[in-house]
């Protein structure tokens, strides 16, 4: 009889703590939840105080089978999932489920995965707590009411198989008005005046800024007009000391923020990445809204910067966390060995961990300090206006000699700061050349995953383990992409006052785009519209922060679960109920653009089952509508009726060579030539509307080329078997399966046997095996 069972919810973390507890105990996983409401179905009885059904999904049963077969040989059940909502919901299942009862099982919670943190783990067992199961099974309830309650109505008025979530509409709102911000944004052109100045030494040049800024080109080139006649002269030297203090060390969301900013890692990337080095014993739980740092870390951080640095660069700080509602008793994440600077792992976990140790060393250590100097420079005939100098200089760099925080502001102007040389009052300094650039002003900037989970924690909406959930669900139902926007050229004109004459010239930047960025589709604005207009409850912001610190209460047992659920209920349903009964006299998200000048037919853009499409006619005409999808990149919201007629005018023929037409059409990659039976790809500096026939020719004979130049050789033995150049250097080619082909041989020499021989001789790949979500650790809701 195996005296000991420790269940936890990954197999990774199973087999860490394997590692560190002796014979006596076994350690299985449950692959996170074995039990979960019906998916079929509400699988709550609102009628009876909202009692869930739950059921061992068939994909957990084999599971489920295995932990009673090794929990009725155990004389204790350690139970010890995560210490979170969640996890404290995961044991309550697998104490219900396995039959367990207080004499046979203890509850047991740690936030690193260390030998000494699972010893102490066991040795102060507890009861589950039923306060964070309820408040766990209230989110759950809730939100299944929500989704269950939505969709058919969403299925009814707008088209099939959309689907809305309480969190998730919130995170779609936020995404949505600020697209809207930017398409109503307006741009305004400045001018901004740079100078440069020689100093009195005559070698030293000194960069300087206008204090203030010119509407129109006719005020910047009068003004530099007027300094064709000035000196200049240093009218004041401030000086001040000032100091940077380091971030606090990682919560969920900063650790999500940073790692997009310094690695470029999503959201979800940087949760998988992270769940892997806590399973690995390297890293403290990753799922946490706390600041706190325990003695022990504390101690260890200060150690090492002793060791490394010195002791001037020590100055141990304890956060607080100012985050609306946050919750859990966890430390900060933090390496478990402050020691460890380094791990052996994979690329991905060292950058991360680096990350970590970094920001957690740097949070412990003294502030940097500076000195900040302005140097202010006078304009002889213009008392109001001057040139402004800032320099600053690093004192002592403190917590600067390990890490600096980055941030998300695109807009943030580049600062003309410098180290100064030795400047005096009243020094003359010779004017080497003004320029007045002109700019514009910035709009805002849509949202990253990063910002956007930073958005979402300042309102109060959501939770350390529904950031990155969130971000994926409303990427996987289609209602957000993470794209990239084209910008538009700009004409940008710069003013020069060099040798007291002023020039001037133009040129062409592109403004306005964005790469990797949260994108609202027209199915997402139509959905969250209609929301809005029928459902303003439930996308308001406080309402959603406002259950959240509900759920909180729960957690605290400061109330009962049931009441938050009759309280959302009561205002919830009977908005359902009258909205699902009254009827729209036209289609939810259809924007009429006008009517057709040849036709009279009115002309309007909506969402259908296959994506956006533009219609002209209705449906109650006697001849039958005409329909065109959106090409990529346009939107319902934004095309013109000149643009959407356009869209009919393809497929075109742009006209014929040697006999045979070329026609340009767009398909589901993208617009493209049809010629003699081949198609080309049109790039995106030609447009299908308007490419004209020379064009057209020059890009289906390059692709001819490049098809050409792609098969090195064929074989007259089997028509299916060539030898192509691809992407990374040549292969073999045979039915529809491809072969590398050794080094050191020339493949234009291989003979139709050598090829056969090296196909017989690769070999066979394994069948992919489908995995179950289930096995990739707990489902965080």
């Amino acid at each position: 009889m195996q005296k000991n069972l420790v269940i936890v919810e990954s197999p990774a973390k199973a087999k860490t703590i394997e590692k560190f507890l002796g014979k006596d105990y076994k350690v299985l996983s449950s692959y996170g939840h074995i039990r979960d409401l019906k998916d079929k179905g509400l699988s709550v009885d609102v009628r009876r105080n909202f009692e869930p059904d739950y059921v061992v999904p068939s994909n957990k049963q084999e599971i489920v089978k295995l932990l009673k077969k090794a929990a009725e040989s155990a004389e204790i059940v350690w139970l010890a999932s995560d210490e979170d909502r969640e996890g404290e919901a995961i044991a309550w299942h697998l104490y219900t489920v396995l039959g367990l009862n207080e004499n046979d099982s203890k509850r047991i919670v740690f936030h690193e995965i260390t030998k000494n943190a699972i010893l102490q783990a066991i040795e102060n067992p507890r009861n589950i707590n039923l306060n964070l199961v309820q408040a766990q099974q209230a989110r759950r309830i809730l939100d299944r009411i929500v989704g269950f309650e939505l969709s058919p109505i969403l299925w009814k008025k707008i088209m099939p198989s959309l689907s809305a979530g309480r969190v998730q509409s919130v995170a779609v709102r936020l995404i949505v008005e600020r697209e809207r911000e930017i398409n109503a944004f307006e741009a305004e052109a400045f001018f901004r005046v740079q100078a440069l100045f020689l100093m009195p030494d005559g070698k030293t040049i000194i960069r300087s800024e206008l204090n203030k800024r010119f509407k129109t080109k006719v005020e910047a080139e009068a003004f530099l007009e007027s300094l064709k006649d000035a000196t200049f002269s240093v009218e004041d030297i401030n000086t001040r000391p000032g100091k940077k203090s380091p971030a606090p060390p990682f919560t969920t969301s900063t650790l999500q923020q940073e790692a997009a900013r310094k690695i470029g890692f999503s959201v979800s990337q940087t949760m998988s990445v992270a769940q892997k080095l806590y399973e690995a014993g390297l890293i403290t739980y990753m799922r946490t809204d706390s600041l706190n740092l325990s003695t022990i870390a504390l101690n260890a951080s200060k150690k090492e910067i002793e060791s490394e640095f010195g002791n001037n660069y020590v100055k141990i700080r304890q956060y607080r966390t100012k985050t609306k509602g946050a919750q859990e008793a966890h430390e900060a994440i933090r390496p478990t060995y402050i020691s460890n600077r380094t791990i052996e792992a994979t690329a991905t976990e060292q950058k991360l961990y680096e990350l970590i140790w970094k920001r957690t060393i740097a949070s412990q250590m003294a502030d940097a300090e500076l000195e900040k100097t302005t140097v202010t420079i006078n304009i002889s005939n213009n008392p109001v206006d001057k040139f402004l100098v800032n320099g600053e200089v690093i004192k002592f760099d403190g917590f600067l000699r390990v890490y600096m925080e980055d941030n998300d502001d695109e807009n943030q102007e580049e600062s003309v700061e410098t180290i100064l040389p030795l400047m005096q009052l009243n020094d003359l300094l010779n004017l080497l050349e003004v320029t007045a650039n002109e700019r514009i002003t910035q709009r805002p900037s849509r949202y990253t995953e990063a910002s956007l989970v930073r958005k979402l924690e300042e309102l109060g909406i959501g939770r350390p383990s529904t950031y990155a959930p969130t971000i994926s669900t409303i990427q996987q139902r289609g209602y957000v992409i993470k794209g990239n926007k084209d910008g538009e050229s700009r004409v940008f004109a710069t003013l020069t006052l060099k040798n007291k004459m002023i020039t001037s010239r133009t040129k062409t930047e592109l403004v306005g785009a964005d790469k990797n960025k949260l994108i609202p589709t027209d199915s997402g604005i139509v959905v969250n519209d209609f929301l809005i207009a029928n459902f303003p409850l439930v996308l308001e912001y406080n309402f959603t922060a406002d259950l959240e610190k509900e759920f909180d209460k729960v957690a605290d047992g400061e109330i009962k679960w049931t009441e938050t659920l009759h309280k959302f209920y009561k205002l919830f349903h009977p908005i359902v109920e009258g909205v699902s009964s009254t009827r729209t006299e036209h289609k939810i998200g259809e924007r009429l653009l006008g009517n057709d000048p040849q036709t009279g037919k009115p002309v309007s853009v909506k969402v259908g089952r296959f994506g956006p499409f533009v219609q002209i006619g209705s449906a109650d005409d006697e001849e039958k509508p005409q329909f065109a999808s959106l090409a990529k990149g346009q939107s319902i919201e934004t095309i013109t009726m000149e643009e959407a007629l356009q869209l009919f005018s393809l497929p075109r023929t742009v006209g014929e060579w040697d006999g045979k037409e070329i026609i340009a059409a767009i398909g589901r990659f993208g617009p493209y030539l049809k010629y003699d039976n081949t198609f080309t790809p049109i790039p995106k500096n030609y447009d299908p509307y308007h490419i004209t026939k020379e064009e057209a020719c020059q890009l289906i004979m390059e692709k001819k080329n490049k098809d050409a130049n792609k098969i090195i050789k064929s074989f007259a033995e089997n028509v299916n078997l060539r030898i192509l150049n691809g992407r990374f250097g040549p292969y073999i080619s045979y039915n529809k399966a491809n072969y590398k082909i050794p080094s050191k041989t020339l493949p234009a020499e291989l003979s139709y046997e050598e090829v056969m021989k090296i196909i017989a001789e690769t070999p066979e790949k394994p069948a992919k095996r489908k995995v179950s979500k289930t096995t990739k650790g707990k489902s965080k809701k």
